[in-house]
Order: structure tokens, then sequence, then C-alpha cells
């Protein structure tokens, strides 16, 4: 009872509250800004966080977390372009039902389920998060940690690009970049060229990396290939409350996919987007009706929404629990926490009850604050979406440009960010996913550590004597991870290609009749 009382104690204060409200604002209007990401933006706001005590800057960072699923799901509809990765599956019924005269329903809906998913994953962390680190850290020694980092590093390099090699590229490429520095073990300088910024125990600053990696790469890559859009925001909006009736029909479709994204926020890396097109599809292949599906159907609506919002609370999770980020943006939170001298993991638990219950409220507050403010200036929001983006590009960069140089107050840190933009264009344009590379610069420091604690208990030893079921079962599942991924990839098509063509057919029908009508007219 204590620790939950301290926890939301350290909220009681107007700075908290003034953060709440700035990261409040910051997710919204990265959401609906498409091409700007919630990782992208987290990352962005860590290098000013850095200055602030860990529960102001959690609130910022959390609140930025949340906000920007509901942000996302404006340009999404009424555009036709998703705002951050999460919100891709939202534009298959979402972008129809605008152009039938009910965005403004869509929009509503779509942000009560958003909020809805949110605070179901949310009591997956309440109830989950306690009993997973309590195993961890009573069962997971070296060779476990060790297993279950490997684990989460193939998980994400299976499912991060369509091509398992590329992925373990990027996992090799941010490994190489995380052994850069001092190695604690013996104290020897590895791969820092005589540089004297790279000598310290970090070696490549990684709050440099990722707003490299997800900021500027992201920045210059809509510079490079910028074209003005064509489409304008459908400003008929109509009427904006759902009926009894539409409720009724969302409930089934809520359930379903809020399943989908528990379970798919659980998994390392899965991410809002992947779960999102698998509950759309999942809803469409038990409904009554699935070819009305991609042609601005609710439900369409409410699956896509549910299942990739329900993702965050298993990801807070995974990281929380085992220090295994669940996402881009938890990777990003793993790094600031770091900073602050927070570990997550096992022994946050342990150390810091307080805090985790503290993560709880902020998540729940911002979920509300959300919504709110979805609901309230949803029609001042929608008059952003007119922001040509070649305002934003400078703001923006000479926001990263600040953001990194206030973590070391040196200007290598910000050449090495303009390097690290520079370097994720290249990657973006081979088709090298940004993911693996950032969680290989995290975890493969932490693999390394268990590896060599290993290797000494392993001396001596028979080998199922250090080696127990639970680190050999991790490591089946990581092989596993990358064998499935290549074999359901020789079978044919993905979930993703699925999606597209529904698509393709849903959009040449919504112009035939577009066509058709014209013709009527005249």
């Amino acid at each position: 009872m204590n620790q939950l009382i301290e926890g939301l104690s350290a909220l009681a204060s107007i700075e908290v509250v003034l953060c709440l409200l700035l990261g409040l604002g910051l997710g919204l209007l990265v959401g609906m800004f498409p091409g700007i990401t919630a990782t992208m933006a987290v990352a962005l706001a860590s290098g000013f966080t850095l200055t602030l005590d860990p529960v102001p800057g959690l609130c910022v960072l959390l609140t930025i977390y949340v906000a920007a699923n509901f942000g996302d799901r404006v340009p999404s509809i009424l555009i036709n372009t998703p705002g951050t990765p999460a919100s891709i599956a939202t534009t298959l019924d979402g972008y129809p039902m605008a152009k039938q005269g009910k965005a403004g329903l869509a929009l509503t809906m779509s942000a009560f389920v958003t909020a809805g998913g949110v605070l179901l994953s949310m009591v997956i962390f309440i109830a989950a998060a306690v009993p997973i680190a309590t195993i961890a850290r009573d069962y997971f020694r070296s060779p476990e940690l060790f297993a279950l980092v490997v684990f989460g590093l193939t998980v994400m390099i299976g499912i991060a690009s369509n091509s398992v090699l590329k992925g373990l590229i990027a996992g090799v490429i941010g490994l190489l970049i995380g052994s850069v520095g001092l190695y604690s073990a013996t104290g020897d300088q590895r791969f820092t060229f005589g540089i004297s910024e790279l000598s310290g125990s970090e070696g490549v600053s990684f709050l440099a990396v990722i707003i490299g990696l997800f900021g500027v790469t992201e920045l210059f890559d809509q510079m490079l290939t910028h074209s003005k859009s064509q489409i304008k925001p459908i400003s008929a909006l109509g009427r904006w409350w759902p009926n009894k009736a539409e409720f009724r029909s969302s409930l089934k479709p809520f359930a379903v996919s809020s399943g989908v994204g528990l379970v798919a926020g659980l998994v390392p890396a899965a991410g809002g987007d992947i779960a999102g097109l698998i509950g759309w599809d999942r809803v469409r292949r038990m409904s009554k009706h699935p070819k009305s599906f991609g042609k601005g159907n609710l439900e369409g609506v409410v699956a896509a929404d549910t299942a990739s919002s329900a993702t965050l609370g298993g990801s807070l999770t995974t990281t929380m629990a085992l220090g295994i980020p669940g996402d881009s943006v938890m990777a990003v939170m793993i790094g600031s926490m770091l900073i602050w001298g927070l570990n997550p993991g096992p022994q946050l638990f342990t150390t810091r009850p307080d805090l985790v219950v503290t993560m709880a409220a902020i998540m729940i507050i911002a979920v509300v604050l959300s919504l709110i403010a979805s609901i309230v200036r949803m029609k001042g929001m929608v008059k952003l979406l007119d922001t040509p983006n070649h305002y934003l590009w400078p703001t923006i960069l000479l926001f990263c440009m600040l953001g990194t140089y206030a973590t070391t107050n040196s200007i290598f840190t910000v050449v090495t960010m303009l390097v690290f933009g520079v370097v994720g264009v290249v990657l973006k344009r081979v088709g090298i996913p940004a993911g693996p590379v950032v969680l290989g610069l995290l975890l493969g420091p932490i693999a390394e550590e268990n590896l060599a604690r290993t290797l000494v208990l392993q001396q001596g030893r028979g080998f199922f004597e250090v080696w127990s079921p639970i680190a050999l079962a991790f490591l089946a599942l990581a092989a596993i991870s990358l064998i499935v991924p290549m074999l359901r990839r020789r079978k044919g098509s993905t979930l993703e290609q699925k999606v597209a063509d529904e698509l393709a057919q849903a959009e040449t029908s919504a112009l035939d009749s577009y066509n058709e009508k014209q013709e009527n007219t005249k």
C-alpha cells in the first residue's frame, strides 16, 4: 500500500501537470503530421527531458507515446495517409468512410476504441508485470538473460523487414556500433580509432544514434522524396456521435481485436502496425459481410484501432519486467531511463516499485486526457492538416540538433547524429530496417556481458549444469523466430500484401463508383 501511495503522490505537483500537458500537445501534433513518428518524437524529446527528474521526464515521454496513438488516426481517415505506422490499417476503412461523409463518426469511434484498447492493455501491465518480473528475478541468471536478449533481437530481425537477411545485417550493424568504446570486463578500448569522444563507457551516443536514425533520417527522406500532395483533407465531417446500433455492432470487433493487440503487445517488436493489420483481417474473416471491409465499414475502423492501441500495455510490460523493448519507442525509453540511472528489468520492481505505479498512472491519465482532447478539439486539429511540410522541416531539424547537443554539450554528438541521419537514408534506400540496428546497439552490451559471465561459469562444468531448460528454450525460440518468417515468405504473399490487395480493390471500386456518379450527373 505504501508503494501505491508513494507512486501516486509523485504525480501531485505543478511540474508533473505541465509535463503531462506538454506531452499531450506534442503527441497529438506528432500523430497528426504524417511522417513524424512517435519514435522520432520521443527520441527528440529525450534530449530535453534528461535535465528533468525521472517522473516529470517520463510524463512527457509516455504521454507523447499515448497521445500519438490518438492523433495519428486523423490523417489516416481524412487524407488516406497514416500519421504513424500504427494507423496503417485505419486507412482501409477510415478513408472510405470519410468519402461517404462519415468522417466525424469514424474519428469519434476511433478515439473511443483507442482509449479502450490502451486501458485494457494497462490491465495486462498491472496484472502481469510483477509476476513476470518475479519469475525473471528468481530464475534468470546469466545464461537465461543472454538467451532472452538473443530471442528479443531475433524476433525484431524476423519481422522488421521482408528479408530476414536484411534484418540480420541491421542487427549486426547495431551490435558493431554497440561494441565501440570501453569494454567494462577488461578495460580495453575497442574501435575508438584514437577519438577521445568514443573512449568512454557509452562509446557512440545512444541518443545521437536514435535521433539520427528515427528523426533526421525521416526528415532527409521527406526532403528528397517530397512532392506536393494532390489530396485535400475531407472537410465534410458529417455527424460525430455513433448511435446505439453502431455501438452494439462494434462490441464484437472490439473484443476480438483487443485480444489480438494484447497478445501482439507482449511479443517484442511486434508493434501496433502489425497488430492493426492482423486485427482488421481477423474481424473481416469473422464478419457476416466480409466484402464490405475496405469500403467504409465502421467495424473495420474499430478492429484496426483497437488492435494497434492494445499493444501499448504489453510493450510496456516486456520493457519494464524483462528489460527487452517491446517496440522502437520503448527502446528509446530504455535509453533515457539508463541515463537517469534507472535499469528497466526485474530489479526495477525491487528497487523502485513506486516508479512502476507512477508509470501505470501516467499512462492511464494520458489516455483520459487524449480522449478528451480528441473529442473536444477534433475540428481544430483537422485544420492543421493543411500545414505545408516544408514549414516543419527546419523546425524539426533545429530541435534535433539542440536536443542532441543538450545530452552531452558536445558538437561531436551533433555530428554523430547527422552522420547517422545520412546512414539511415542509405539503409532505408536498400531496405535495411532501423529497428534491429537500435535494438542491437541497446541489447548488444547486455548480451555480451551475460555471455562472458556464462562462459566463466561453464569452465570445468557440464553443459547442462550451466544452460538450463529455460535458456535452451529461449534459444530454440530465437531460431524459430528466424526460420518461420523465411518459410512463410516462401509459401506466398504475406498478410501485408493481402491487405494491400484488398485496399487496391476497394480503391478501384470506390473510383468506379465515383466515375459512375459523375457520368450520371452529366
